[in-house]
């Protein structure tokens, strides 16, 4: 008999933090595994990855969850292969095998094919995913045996690149990288192109390689992060304000800061502007989002004078702790 976990003692953590996902895991028990090494009291991430999909997953902690909506937007990329020849019910390796083809594939072939799926293309939605149909995940009918009608969505494929094309060995394969916008089903395109190609496929691998401006370099695993000290751990974390890249920067003086942070519009000599981020000048410090119009600055989303102090409080913590490992090396070189 297992023993029980031990319980965590929780705390206040903010930031973001780049998984790797590995295969086998859905996101949330990824999200639930980080945030037990981080002892977090509070965590999201931005959109899932199924479990046989590895690669960038953003998550979210503390204050950096208030914000986690926004980079469901971003654009990604993937690297994939795509198996040709064989179709399955859930257009990945984890389902059943529901037909087998011939493949007669030229070269000539998928170069067409690859250009048909670049640009603005349309995607019914896999019968297995999380899409809602009366309230209900199409999956759920799925493994009931219902199909339901599902709409098109139309999604841009900005970039489809051939990596490999093994088309005439006894498992025909193709391997690709995929930029595309977002709610593009990998697993769909691949299944797509499999048809146009007159043979069937699916997916029998998935990487993603980029989610907005987070890459894979900057990812870390979880083995890596259990390896790690709890300084290390918070080191990891990107800043809140890593998931407003595309946010115009404002900075109030202290008085103005205040009088924003308790939800006061705030008038200055700023252009008409969607998304802004607002910080406080000294300290430096991320107050929340905003937009602004006609020359005043507009809060949306507010940070809590609790969530800044913790947030600082955490780099500092993080500062201190790096600073004596730097000085402990240093007296052992």
């Amino acid at each position: 008999m297992n023993a029980p976990r031990a319980r965590v003692a929780r705390r206040p953590v903010h930031g973001v933090l780049l998984l790797d996902k590995p295969i086998g895991l859905s996101s949330n028990q990824a999200l639930q595994k980080a945030k037990w090494l981080l002892r977090a009291e509070k965590a999201g991430h931005t959109g899932t990855l199924d479990p046989l999909a590895t690669g960038v997953l953003p998550l979210c902690f503390g204050a950096a969850t208030k914000f986690s909506q926004m980079h469901l937007d971003a654009d990604k990329a993937y690297e994939t292969v795509v198996r040709l020849g064989v179709k399955t019910s859930t257009a990945d390796a984890e389902g059943e095998v529901i037909s087998e083809r011939p493949v007669s594939v030229t070269l000539a072939q998928l170069d067409a094919v690859v250009q048909q799926f670049t640009g603005p293309i349309a995607q019914v939605p896999p019968m297995h995913s999380a899409l809602k149909k009366d309230g209900k995940a199409l999956y759920e009918y799925a493994r009931a045996g219902i199909e339901v009608e599902r709409a098109a969505r139309h999604v841009t494929i900005y970039a489809l690149k051939v990596l490999e094309a093994r088309v005439d060995t006894a498992q025909p394969a193709i391997k690709m990288v995929v930029d595309c916008s977002k709610g593009t089903y990998i697993r769909t395109l691949g299944e797509d192109i499999g048809e146009a190609l007159g043979c069937g496929a699916h997916l029998s691998a998935l990487r993603r390689v980029r989610t907005g401006g987070f890459t894979e370099a900057q990812c870390i695993t979880l083995e890596a992060l259990e390896a790690m000290s709890e300084a290390q751990r918070l080191a990891c974390l990107l800043p809140v304000d890593a998931l407003l890249p595309e946010h115009v920067p404002v900075t109030l003086d202290s008085e103005n800061a205040a009088r924003f942070l308790s939800g006061m519009r705030r008038r200055g000599p700023w252009p008409d502007a969607d998304h802004v981020a607002v910080y406080a000048a000294s300290p430096r410090a991320l107050l929340g989002t905003a937009h602004v119009q006609g020359g005043e600055l507009i809060p949306v989303r507010l940070l809590s004078p609790q969530e800044i102090g913790e947030s600082q409080a955490q780099q500092g913590a993080v500062e201190q702790s790096l600073k004596q490992v730097n000085e402990t090396l240093a007296l052992g070189a």
